[in-house]
């Protein structure tokens, strides 16, 4: 078994495709710089993650792939799921090896896999897209909370930027502790100290603007009164908007 140790960036799996058909010996797995190895490992290889590298597997893949496939790779190494590095790099190699595209080949086990996961991330930014909710801030800076299955925090920014283009704003991942900041010019990825700033979901009521408290109120008075009681199907509520999306709605506070 060959084992390749890299940094657990995308840049660094790029560096992996690429030492790996430099000295033509390709990993079985792929760890983390300091994860344990399994057991009977003949080659251990520790990849140094370098961006020429990775920018000149890039360009190839570009030669090879549409615009689209390209966005797949991104979307399946944003799910974090386990392995989903081993998969893209499958999907590399064999895009790579073969003269003819795997862009279609669905009976391939791996072509098939990378479209299905690939859509489950993008089914969960337009969700983001659809549940984000901003609460202003007395520094008149907009907030939201969010914490996705999926990493897809990137994947939405240009559409807040666009949508949003004349206020500033945070939209904040609370379960992996990093966001980014639009200051009416340019985004910029921050990180917070604490993320005691928004208990249950909602901002600090001290550091909420003095008319955001009654926004809130206007809005859950407008969607109550929206409501026909006897039209209510909970079922239904939970299939079109997952219950772990409500803590960060306002309405279903």
């Amino acid at each position: 078994m060959i084992i390749f140790h890299y940094d657990k960036t995308f840049e660094g799996l790029l560096t992996a495709v690429f030492d790996a058909y430099n000295r033509k010996t390709f990993p079985d797995r792929l760890l983390e710089e300091d994860e344990l190895e399994p057991l009977f490992v003949d080659e251990s290889y520790t990849v140094l993650t370098q961006t020429d590298k990775a920018n000149r597997v890039w360009k190839a893949l570009e030669k090879k792939l549409q615009h689209t496939t390209r966005n797949m790779l991104t979307h399946v190494w944003l799910s974090e799921l386990p392995a989903s590095d081993e998969l893209i790099f499958r999907y590399i190699r064999k895009t790579f090896d073969r003269k003819q595209s795997i862009e279609m080949n669905f009976a391939d086990d791996d072509v098939l896999q990378m479209r299905n996961l690939a859509q489950k991330v993008d089914r969960e930014k337009c969700r983001m897209i659809e549940y984000v909710r901003f609460q202003k801030a007395a520094d008149d800076i907009f907030f939201a909370p969010v914490s996705p299955d999926h990493n897809c925090l990137p994947l939405i920014l240009e559409h807040f930027k666009d949508r949003f283009a004349d206020q500033k704003w945070i939209i904040y991942d609370v379960k992996r502790n990093y966001g980014y900041y639009y200051d009416l010019k340019t985004v910029t990825e921050m990180t917070l100290d604490s993320t005691n700033l928004f208990p249950e979901g909602k901002l600090d009521e001290e550091l909420m603007a003095k008319d955001e408290k009654l926004f809130q109120e206007l809005w859950k008075g407008y969607f109550k009164s929206m409501t026909i009681k006897e039209r209510i199907n909970l079922k239904l509520q939970r299939q079109h908007l997952p219950k772990r999306y409500w803590k960060y709605l306002t309405e279903k506070q």
